[in-house]
């Protein structure tokens, strides 16, 4: 599925199971708390943090998907056309960074 699709299917979920969007700066806060699941996990799984019991049968895929879904519902609702806004960031990095990161002594 490319993130053109993934908008209209967020879109037909919202409109087959919720009753609307919530606003922007309420999926904001939400976009906000599901990164910090993530950075948690992460933090206890690879970070030197240690591992709490109760985290450890988190998932992370469904943590980074909760991230997208709240994303796709802010580019829906703000009318930004995700896939094409992803292609030309995609495109821009790659002009940009890719003689940098080649060149980065840290990388190799």
């Amino acid at each position: 599925m490319n993130l053109k699709d993934a908008q209209l299917a967020v879109d037909h979920w919202i409109s087959e199971h919720g009753v609307r969007y919530f606003n922007e700066l309420t999926n904001m806060a939400q976009l906000t708390e599901e990164v910090g699941e993530v950075a948690r996990i992460i933090a206890r799984r690879y970070g030197e943090q240690s591992e709490k019991e109760s985290d450890k049968n988190k998932d992370l895929g469904e943590e980074l998907a909760d991230v997208v879904f709240v994303v796709l519902c802010l580019a829906n609702q703000t009318g930004i056309d995700l896939q094409k806004a992803f292609d030309a960031k995609l495109e821009a990095k790659s002009k940009r960074d890719h003689d940098r990161h080649h060149q980065n002594k840290k990388l190799k």
